[in-house]
């Protein structure tokens, strides 16, 4: 059971896109479906709800696009997989076992605090990638 479907996976890659294009002119769908590997028609779709969500803006005609709707440090990984994802659960039933019931909202609050990140702090696993590509011959 995935916490998060490939819905919230591809939106989430369609969100980092834009927030790496990061210019004053918008991007277009087939771009940003190119880098991001996501199917064109699922990620107008996707894009759509975003939208709805003031997430990102979407510019007609030729030089049209789409392009984040406010800074990249305001936009929370949470607010994409809400509004793609219609809301992010863990569990909302209580254990019988108060040792679970501790386990759970511990869990809760990691799972927040990951999701509290803002598009921007993805950044730092930039770096993380980086080490895991580097080796030695």
């Amino acid at each position: 059971m995935p916490l998060i479907s490939s819905k919230g996976m591809y939106g989430l890659s369609a969100m980092h896109e834009l927030y790496q294009h990061q210019k004053d002119e918008p991007m277009q769908i087939r771009e940003i479906s190119a880098n991001a590997s996501i199917p064109q028609n699922y990620l107008e779709q996707l894009l759509s709800k975003l939208r709805k969500a003031k997430l990102v803006t979407s510019i007609r005609g030729s030089r049209g696009g789409y392009m984040l709707s406010r800074a990249a440090n305001q936009i929370l990984v949470k607010d994409i997989l809400i509004a793609l994802e219609d809301d992010i659960k863990i569990s909302d039933t209580k254990s019988s076992n108060p040792i679970l019931n501790i386990f759970l909202d511990e869990t809760k609050q990691k799972v927040e605090k990951i999701f509290n990140l803002t598009l921007q702090d993805l950044e730092e696993y930039e770096s993380k990638y980086h080490e895991y590509l580097h080796y030695n011959i």
